[in-house]
C-alpha cells in the first residue's frame, strides 16, 4: 500500500500563518501552542535529554517567526518546524565532545535486525499490571535506546504520523531507506520489549 502524498496546509492554517506575518503575535502563539508538544518530543528523541531538547524547542520557534517568510505553504507547516527542530537538534550534538551520532544520514550498519522466533505475549495478567508510568518509562527508554537515524524515522512516522513522502523530504533521504529504517527501529523495539517482559516472567514469584 502506498503513502498517502504530504497533506497541503489548511485554510485556517494558512491564516495563522500570514497572520503572524504580519506580526501578530497573537495568531503566532496559536501556531506554537498547536506543535509545541510534538517539536519537544522530536527534540527529546534526537537530543536524548530535555535541558537540550528546551533550548531546541526555543530556537526553533524563534528562527520560525524570523523567517515565516521562508514557508511556501506546499506541506504542512508541521514538516517546515520540523526541519527547523532536527537542524537545531543536530548541532547540539555535534557541539558535544564524544557524540558519536551527529548525522541522520549516516550509513546504517549491515547486520539484519530479527524478530525472536517466539514472540511474548505482551498483555498483562492480573498479577503482571503495570502502573502507566512505569510503562511510559519502558517505552521512552527503549526509542531512546535506538541509533539516531532509527529513532527519527519512528518519532517522525510512527509518532507524528507524517507520511513517507514528508518524512523522506524532511531528513534528506529517500523513500525506500525511510522504509527501511522504520522497519529496522520497529524490530529493535520489539525485540527490545519482548525480552524485556521475558524477564519479567522469569522472575515471577
Amino acid at each position: 500500500m502506498s503513502a498517502s502524498p504530504p497533506l497541503p496546509i489548511s485554510d485556517q492554517e494558512q491564516d495563522l500563518v500570514q497572520a503572524a506575518r504580519g506580526h501578530d503575535m497573537a495568531a503566532f502563539e496559536r501556531l506554537v501552542r498547536r506543535y509545541e508538544a510534538r517539536v519537544y518530543r522530536l527534540a527529546v528523541h534526537i537530543t536524548g535529554n530535555e535541558p537540550d531538547a528546551e533550548d531546541v524547542l526555543q530556537e526553533t520557534f524563534l528562527k520560525a517567526y524570523t523567517h515565516l517568510d521562508q514557508f511556501q505553504g506546499q506541506s504542512r507547516f508541521y514538516t517546515w518546524l520540523a526541519r527547523i527542530a532536527i537542524n537545531e537538534a543536530l548541532m547540539r550534538l555535534r557541539k558535544r565532545r564524544g557524540q558519536p551520532e551527529v548525522s541522520l544520514d549516516e550509513e546504517i550498519e549491515a547486520g539484519e535486525a530479527t524478530l525472536p522466533r517466539h514472540v511474548q505475549d505482551w498483555r498483562p495478567n492480573p498479577e503482571q499490571l503495570y502502573a502507566e508510568s512505569e510503562l511510559n518509562r519502558i517505552l521512552r527508554g527503549s526509542i531512546a535506546s535506538l541509533p539516531l537515524h532509527y529513532r527519527t524515522v519512528f518519532q517522525l512516522r510512527d509518532i507524528d504520523e507524517l507520511s513517507t513522502e514528508e518524512t523522506a523530504e524532511l531528513m534528506g533521504i529517500s523513500m525506500p531507506a525511510v522504509k527501511s529504517r522504520l522497519l529496522r527501529a520497529r524490530l529493535q523495539l520489539r525485540n527490545k520489549l519482548a525480552r524485556y517482559f521475558a524477564s519479567r516472567r522469569m522472575v515471577k514469584p
